[in-house]
């Protein structure tokens, strides 16, 4: 349900954040608490945002934020606390144990869209200004050459709403609106630097109504490619298996996709395997993004808008989560305290975390699934990775950190 907010167009705000999404609106309501205003702007209707089917585990920084911004209630009740994860491999279950491994610390299973769902209640609970439906959002006047304080050193952004322009005045503007959106593209391209890599196949991804196989998720490696056996609740699952990227949903029946996914799990799970009709079906590509800086005068980038990471791993709503604590401290900093510390640093700090997660999905990426051009040494090389792995302490332990979440 839309409220009366969505209809608001205030023609100031101190933060004008550009995308309705987790990030968007996470920092929308974290910066409400101390007091200091924004408004984000999102392209498409709030039913649209809510019907996206994201990843949903959640490392222990971005679910003490959702507690933080006072929307963990339902994430605290509903989601499942997992102490580790399988890898299948060789036929056999090989456990990581995040709680021993990782000093105590867990992991969240808990699906983005219900993330996404915590926030727009807990905007609407403080009447927070979300304007749905906002096409055409420019923003202007990122890197004033006016002096300080003066009105045309300000930014801002214009934007249509059913078919009127508006202009927003404002401080700040953070650019959460993803891959797609407008706020990277702002940034003059002898700026920005951009680092790629693009992996030669997808995931296949089915969400079902179906008890999930496992109480928690397995990553399976196989020489017919990854899977992965995740799950949203106690009945409703989600499995994936590697595909070539030629591939299309429609050469996928649900019988074939189940049976494939069979043949690529021990045998003793996949004849645990509750199988079902297919709520979602879709297959998503594999790569790797950054863009340095994530500041370009007043524009912040965060979240998606800045990087991409494989799912392997579940890095990519953690990261941007990471992004919101750096970019809410500095402007807290900022309003609160009058120090531009933070602000400042926000893209050296911000990278240096996003790099390290880089590295992470691109190592668990590279560990658990089939290169079509591997060659027999590199395929000996993975072996004797998985092998070290569950044979070394201390490797299962540097896996545990990163999975639960490396430090702010």
């Amino acid at each position: 349900m839309n409220t009366a907010s969505t209809t608001t167009h205030p023609t100031q705000t101190q933060v004008c954040i550009i995308g309705g999404g987790p990030s968007g609106l996470l920092l929308s309501q974290l910066l409400h608490l101390k007091g200091i205003d924004s408004v984000v702007l999102e392209r498409q209707s709030r039913a649209y945002v809510l019907a996206r089917i994201r990843a949903g585990v959640l490392e222990q920084g971005f679910a003490k934020l959702m507690r933080e911004a006072q929307c963990g209630e339902r994430m605290d009740r509903e989601g499942h606390v997992h102490e580790g994860f399988f890898i299948a491999h060789d036929g056999k279950m090989s456990r990581i144990d995040l709680h021993k491994h990782a000093d105590g610390k867990t992991v969240v299973v808990y699906g983005q869209t219900e993330v996404t769902r915590d926030l727009y209640e807990a905007r609407d609970r403080l009447k927070g200004v979300v304007i749905h439906n906002a096409e055409n959002v420019q923003p202007h006047r990122l890197k004033s050459e006016a002096p300080a304080g003066s009105a045309e050193a300000r930014p801002y952004v214009t934007y249509e709403h059913e078919g009127q322009t508006h202009r927003l005045d404002c401080d700040y503007v953070v650019g959460a609106d993803g891959y797609h959106g407008v706020s990277r593209k702002s940034i003059p391209s002898d700026v920005l630097r951009e680092y790629e890599k693009v992996y030669p196949f997808g995931w296949l991804g089915v969400l079902s109504r179906t008890p999930p196989v496992s109480p928690e998720l397995i990553y399976a490696k196989h020489e017919r490619g990854f899977a992965l056996c995740s799950m949203r609740s106690p009945m409703l699952s989600r499995y994936y298996i590697q595909v070539p990227l030629t591939d299309s949903v429609e050469n996928w029946s649900d019988e074939a996709f189940w049976e494939e996914l069979k043949r690529r799990l021990p045998p003793e799970v996949a004849a645990q395997l509750v199988t079902g009709p297919s709520i979602e079906k879709s297959i998503a590509p594999l790569r790797s993004f950054v863009v340095e800086p994530m500041r370009y005068g007043n524009l912040f980038l965060a979240g998606d808008a800045a990087h991409i990471v494989p799912p392997t791993g579940a890095r990519g709503l953690n990261t941007a989560g990471s992004d919101i604590h750096y970019l809410y401290e500095g402007l807290v900093q900022h309003y609160l305290h009058g120090d531009d510390t933070g602000l400042d640093q926000y893209s050296a700090n911000a990278l240096a975390r996003v790099w390290k997660t880089q590295r992470f999905s691109w190592m668990l990426t590279t560990l658990l699934h089939n290169f079509p051009d591997n060659a027999a040494y590199d395929q000996k090389l993975q072996q004797v990775e998985l092998d070290y792995l569950f044979s070394s302490e201390k490797a299962q332990a540097a896996l545990a950190e990163n999975y639960t979440g490396l430090p702010y």
